[in-house]
């Protein structure tokens, strides 16, 4: 309820800045009224509601108030009525002076329109002052020489109404020796002047007693009366005369009291007291008879009382010089008052439009005041400014109205307060200022998303960690306030491998904090990618999102797994086969072995653990590659067992063992002898005997075998020759898995890991001893380089390492597990082959013809 009430209110602030830019251009209304002074408090000026074209009880509704300059408030509104009415009595004469037109000027300002309207009254003054005489007894001095139509001036009595209400004419009580006669001046004053009708005669009266009458043309007509007493004096023919006519004098109101502003001066011919002068205000009124001083004796005029230019700028008085017998002289004195700049300006707040929205657009009101100084001139001209602020600016609308407006667009994120200061400076020397202080709040809008701390975030997490822990926090922070800044996170849906991404993580809505839902496995996979998004909770609400990747280090959970040589399956032992004329470094065979995990997880080193003749064997330590440590003799047994360690470098370290046996013999009759002791059980001497009775028959069998093979190449070269060529073109693409199906001489070649490129040319065969097995090599070409007699042709002109063989064979090695009597089958087997190339399969046939 609270919200949508400030909301309201923050509506109608808007509406009324923007009917103030709207509608102040039209100016304010003017509005004149009358009213005679002195009237009770209450009393009714004009119907003002009418006058604005509002209801009677509306000016409150409305807003409607007088905006006045700093004086005494004269006029009230009265909402029940909505006349406006008189605050207090009012005197005309106190209020305006002898101003001949008494006009009071003020402001209305009616809040719902945003609109000035300029008000006039004119104050009427009504017949409520008598003339007044400043002494009610006078004494006039004659001279009983005086001369018919001598002219002695009379005290003026002072009226403060005006027009016909004020001073009229004045009347003389009947008298035979003098008349009265009104001069009227310049400036519109009457002055009485008694004319002397009669040579006057002390002897016979020395006094005469006049009554002065003055009378204003007021309803009903009011006076006031003066006793004039004549006293004839004896001769005294010369009257003082001043030296000016009228003096005059500038003085400035801040003057110190005691100042001498001038001095009069009158002379007079005669001698002793006749010669004598003596000076006094002649014409003054009360006001002003306390503010300057005159000697009496020296004529000097000097300040009594501090002057105050704003009260009154010109002063106007007679002095009169009279000497010791009667005679008088007079003169004017005109003090000027000049204005100095002792009135600050005075700044008057009439509307603050405060808290104002952000999104206000440019040249929306925020303050509409007035600045004005008592002072005159450049003394009283007010310059308005503020202090230097891009967002606002300043404005002179009419008179010396001010308005403070948005001169761009607001941002609370920037600023969510400006404290203004505006300076209202006069133009005088030196220059007097005054400021004031606004505060004013800016509101919040929607108009800005969460913002990450960072672009993208990166978070490493060990795997198979603990479901349920927390793994990161990511931190949004949104710069608007309250509900606009209040920041919700949540995870952009998504899927890993086929499953949602809130299966594996989920963020805490509040804090932007990340658990993991399931422990990961690196080896499933290695990093996780996910957008988190940060939502504010303003209308309409703002979002922004960020890449978060969470990489996964792996743990050595994984021991390392040998694919070469794989173990067997049927129960026999699978042979390497080292040729006794092998030299050291001879290459036997290579341990492969991977490790699923990675980096130094995956770093595997090779040793040998165990053999049964230490020291004719070693193992690389990052190859696995089993060679011969030295010449291997005739006392070496022909069956050598080796146990070869594989450990990765992990922590701590996982491990594997193979176990390998090495056949040591030259030719493929002592290999098939000593496989076939290695399954049979017997005591020492009768496996010896065995053995050498097996060496003989294969050895034999080999020679004779060989002998037929070399007669049936030569005696079918021809023929050969034109079926390896017809099957070069057309099996140049066939798998060396399918060269040779004979399976029991494949494993028996595969066993010693070489590959036979056969032709019926013998001359011209090849042999590679030993070959790449592995996807990834089981065999360098550098190992290979090392026994390069083995990788030539006897009769080759182009290099091994240039041209590739087409294998006869499958490359793919595998170990040989046959007894003695199955290996003498497949024996024979080959030597049929070797005798009728025939046998062999068409899509068997090696595809190239090597010369």
């Amino acid at each position: 309820m609270a919200a949508s009430t400030k909301r309201q209110h923050c509506r109608r602030l808007v509406l009324l800045c923007a009917l103030l830019g709207t509608l102040w251009e039209a100016g304010a209304s003017q509005i004149r009224y009358s009213v005679l002074e002195e009237r009770e408090r209450g009393y009714v000026v004009g119907n003002i509601s009418k006058d604005l074209g509002l209801e009677p009880g509306e000016l409150t509704e409305r807003g409607v108030r007088i905006i006045s300059k700093g004086r005494t408030q004269l006029f009230s509104l009265s909402p029940r009525s909505g006349s406006l009415v008189t605050a207090g009595r009012i005197d005309r004469e106190e209020l305006c002076a002898q101003s001949a037109r008494c006009l009071v000027n003020f402001k209305v300002l009616v809040e719902d329109r945003v609109k000035l309207y300029g008000i006039e009254v004119e104050v009427i003054d009504i017949n409520d002052n008598a003339p007044n005489f400043e002494a009610e007894n006078l004494v006039v001095k004659i001279s009983e020489i005086a001369a018919p139509g001598a002219r002695y001036p009379l005290p003026e009595a002072v009226d403060p109404d005006v027009g016909v209400n004020s001073l009229q004419n004045y009347q003389l009580s009947p008298n035979r020796h003098f008349s009265l006669e009104v001069q009227t001046g310049v400036d519109g004053t009457i002055n009485p002047e008694l004319v002397l009708e009669r040579m006057l005669d002390r002897e016979e009266e020395a006094v005469h007693h006049l009554i002065l009458t003055a009378s204003d043309g007021g309803h009903p007509r009011r006076s006031s009366t003066a006793h004039i007493q004549v006293t004839v004096l004896d001769t005294n023919d010369n009257a003082p005369v001043f030296d000016q006519s009228i003096y005059r004098v500038k003085v400035l109101e801040n003057v110190p009291l005691g100042t001498l502003l001038l001095t009069v001066r009158a002379s007079d011919l005669d001698e002793g007291a006749n010669g004598k002068v003596m000076y006094k205000f002649r014409k003054i009124n009360e006001k002003q008879s306390l503010l300057f001083q005159l000697h009496e004796d020296t004529g000097e005029i000097s300040v009594a009382k501090n002057l105050d230019y704003e009260e009154c700028s010109l002063y106007e008085t007679e002095i009169q010089a009279e000497d010791g017998g009667g005679l008088t002289g007079r003169t004017k004195v005109i003090i000027m008052v000049e204005d100095v700049n002792d009135n600050r300006p005075e700044v008057t707040i009439t509307s603050l439009f405060s808290p104002v929205r952000e999104d206000a657009l440019p040249g929306t009101v925020i303050l509409l005041f007035n600045a004005h100084d008592q002072d005159s001139g450049k003394n009283g001209q007010v310059v308005c400014s503020i202090q230097e602020n891009p967002p606002f600016k300043l404005e002179n609308s009419i008179d010396d109205y001010y308005r403070l407006l948005t001169a761009q667009n607001l941002d609370r994120e920037k600023a969510s307060e400006y404290n203004i200061t505006v300076t209202a400076t006069d133009r005088g020397i030196p220059s007097l200022s005054t400021e004031i202080h606004i505060t004013l709040h800016v509101t919040d809008i929607n108009d800005n998303p969460p913002v990450f701390s960072q672009a993208s975030y990166s978070v490493y997490l060990l795997e198979n960690n603990p479901r349920g822990s927390s793994i990161f926090s990511v931190i949004a922070h949104d710069p608007d306030n309250n509900e606009n800044a209040r920041v919700i996170y949540s995870l952009v849906e998504d899927t890993i491998q086929g499953a949602p991404l809130s299966s594996y993580i989920s963020i805490n809505s509040d804090t932007g904090v990340l658990y993991a839902l399931q422990a990961f496995d690196y080896e499933q996979f290695s990093n996780l990618q996910m957008q988190v998004k940060a939502s504010d909770s303003g209308h309409p609400p703002l979002s922004s999102n960020v890449s978060l990747t969470v990489l996964l280090l792996d743990q050595n959970d994984n021991a390392p797994k040998i694919l070469y040589p794989s173990l067997p399956t049927d129960g026999s032992t699978g042979v390497e086969l080292a040729p006794r004329s092998a030299e050291p470094g001879y290459l036997v065979t290579k341990v492969v072995a991977v490790d699923k995990d990675s980096g130094q997880n995956a770093w595997l080193s090779f040793r040998l653990l165990k053999a049964s003749e230490p020291g004719l064997f070693t193992v690389g330590l990052h190859t696995g590659e089993v060679r011969t440590a030295r010449v291997l003799m005739d006392r070496d047994t022909l069956k050598q067992s080796l146990v070869v360690a594989v450990q990765d470098h992990g922590q701590p370290p996982l491990s594997a063992t193979v176990t390998l046996t090495v056949a040591v013999a030259d030719s493929i009759p002592e290999v098939l002898a000593d496989l076939g002791s290695i399954n049979t059980p017997a005591d020492p001497d009768s496996d010896l005997t065995l053995y050498l009775v097996v060496a003989v028959a294969v050895v034999s069998c080999v020679f004779l075998v060989f002998v037929l093979v070399l007669l049936a190449l030569r005696l079918r070269h021809w023929h050969a020759s034109h079926l390896l060529q017809a099957a070069r073109d057309g099996l140049t693409d066939v798998p060396a898995s399918h060269i040779m199906g004979v399976d029991g001489v494949q494993a028996f070649l595969q066993t010693y890991s070489q590959q036979f490129s056969l032709t019926p040319d013998s001359g011209k065969s090849h042999l590679i001893f030993p070959q790449p097995n592995y996807a990834d090599t089981l065999i360098s070409q550098e190992s290979c380089g090392k026994i390069e007699p083995l990788c030539s042709s006897v009769e080759s002109k182009i290099p091994v390492d240039d041209t590739p063989l087409v294998p006869l064979f499958n490359t793919t090695t595998q170990k040989v597990h046959l007894g003695a009597g199955e290996m003498a089958q497949r024996l024979r087997e080959l030597t049929a082959l070797a005798e009728d190339p025939g046998l062999i399969p068409s899509t068997h046939m090696a595809a190239t013809n090597l010369p």
